[in-house]
């Protein structure tokens, strides 16, 4: 059973946003300034979906590790199919993270000008039904994620379409997290203290204990979303759009207590990313006398990604 570790992140309901707009916008946005992180129930995404994609997901972990290997795209920074265990790092750390992860982008019609930043996705022989599974979650990750970008908007005094055209055909990728089980006296964490490079980062999976944020006294406190619901978190991205406004806190996670180290971990994040040409400027809104422009040369989607790619050793 999961860990009922109280969650530091009170939920809200996505449900509340039909019936009145600037309040769940106020309530998003109010737990992002002070977490960094909100937590989303009734998002809406259909559950027989979801219990299709986890079963998947395990079933492709669970095979050989050679013929997961056949899906690794050496040089490809990860950006699409199969990476191994132990590949990635968090930035300045010292030790690799025990993970493995499969990676899904978005599928680009031929001579989309974008094509040249954005690799096309692998597809594994085995499990049967796994593109056009994890193809329809992906367009359903995309679809809540317009929904709450809409409500950022809001909350920052921008138009309710404002994210529309920035994150059109944007570079978001669905991982598909394995976190093995893990020794007595295993190193490390499962995955090192990082923030995410992206805009938003839409989770699902983080019902089993292990998910910290650093909060702004040095406390490591627990995100425990309820069955089935989001944690969402800002990324690097949006904090530099918003001038620090809106924060992309440090988290990690943690390897498990004695009694579940026997038990893997899955997860699947979806980093949703802006255009690979859109152009990240601070936004005026979120410079002032007390909060100067700490970014004042603006740089693409792309570049800033390719940059952080990097830094965390999967280029």
């Amino acid at each position: 059973m999961p860990d009922s570790s109280a969650s530091a992140v009170p939920p809200i309901s996505l449900a509340d946003e039909a019936a009145d707009a600037t309040a769940f916008a106020a309530a998003l946005g109010g737990s992002f300034e002070r977490f960094g992180f909100a937590v989303v129930k009734d998002h809406g995404i259909d559950q027989a979906l979801i219990d299709r994609a986890w079963a998947l997901t395990r079933a492709f972990f669970d095979q050989p590790v050679a013929d997961k290997r056949a899906y690794h795209l050496a040089g490809g920074g990860g950006a699409r199919g199969y990476t191994p265990f132990g590949q990635e790092i968090a930035k300045d750390a010292s030790e690799h993270d025990l993970k493995e992860f499969w990676h899904v982008g978005r599928e680009l019609p031929a001579g989309h000008p974008y094509r040249a930043s954005m690799a096309d996705n692998v597809w594994p022989e085995r499990p049967a039904g796994f593109k056009e599974t994890f193809l329809a979650l992906f367009d359903e990750f995309d679809r809540v994620g317009a929904r709450l970008l809409s409500a950022i908007a809001r909350h920052l005094g921008l138009a309710p379409d404002w994210f529309v055209k920035p994150v059109e055909n944007g570079n978001s990728v669905l991982r598909l997290l394995h976190y093995p089980p893990v020794s007595a006296d295993a190193p490390g964490v499962r995955a090192g203290a990082h923030e995410d490079i992206n805009l938003i980062t839409l989770l699902l999976g983080a019902e089993e204990a292990g998910l910290e944020l650093l909060d702004r006294d040095g406390r490591w406190l627990p995100v425990a979303p309820p069955p089935d619901a989001l944690v969402v978190n800002v990324g690097d991205m949006l904090q530099r759009l918003t001038n620090h406004v809106l924060p992309s806190t440090t988290h990690r996670v943690c390897n498990p207590p004695p009694e579940r180290r026997g038990t893997a971990r899955y997860s699947m994040p979806y980093f949703l990313h802006l255009a690979p040409d859109f152009l990240i400027e601070t936004l005026p809104g979120c410079v002032s006398a007390e909060n100067p422009d700490r970014y004042p040369v603006p740089i693409t989607g792309h570049d800033y990604l390719q940059q952080r790619l990097y830094e965390i050793g999967l280029l």
